[in-house]
């Protein structure tokens, strides 16, 4: 099969472009180096969002402090991850009873690395570096990004997503 020479040089360009860095490389994905800096906004409603979505990340996600979720979540908490049922009940009982996570002592400061806080009408999405195992060479690893983004209703977090999938576990 002979092919057309635009279509030719396009795919040399392709390839070209794609150079020696292949499809293994990457650049890390850094984090913020003030976390808690990123959870705030000028906006009194997307502040309010905002300072939710950080007590949710260190509150609950990262100290595990559960009993506090009716602070933080509706009681509908509609959820979009395929693990976990909606209802704030739900998402506790899957953190304390399924995860077996019990809670620590909530930190001064946020310890978990986050790239960036993004805040838009009633939505938050909070990015997370995320490191893996490199399935090719389990001594390896790679950086990626792993995202939650929530709706907020009267200050606290009513709907869920992220990229979880039944075979991903949960997140960063």
């Amino acid at each position: 099969m002979r092919m057309k020479a635009p279509f030719l040089c396009m795919m040399i360009t392709a390839l070209l472009a794609w150079g020696p860095r292949g499809a293994g490389a990457q650049e890390a994905v850094v984090p913020a180096k003030d976390p808690d800096a990123l959870f705030t906004s000028p906006d009194p409603v997307l502040n309010r969002n905002k300072q939710a979505a950080y007590h949710i990340v260190k509150d609950l996600l990262e100290a595990d402090h559960w009993n506090e979720a009716d602070r933080w979540l509706t009681a509908e908490y509609h959820q979009h991850n395929p693990l976990v049922a909606s209802g704030r009940d739900n998402v506790v009982t899957f953190f304390t009873k399924v995860l077996k996570r019990t809670p620590k002592p909530v930190p001064e400061k946020m310890a978990t690395p986050v790239v960036a806080v993004l805040a838009e009408g009633d939505l938050v999405t909070v990015v997370f570096p995320r490191v893996l195992k490199d399935p090719k060479d389990p001594s390896k690893t790679y950086t990626t990004t792993w995202f939650d983004m929530w709706r907020f209703k009267d200050g606290k977090a009513d709907e869920h997503w992220d990229p979880a999938s039944k075979d991903i576990p949960p997140g960063p």
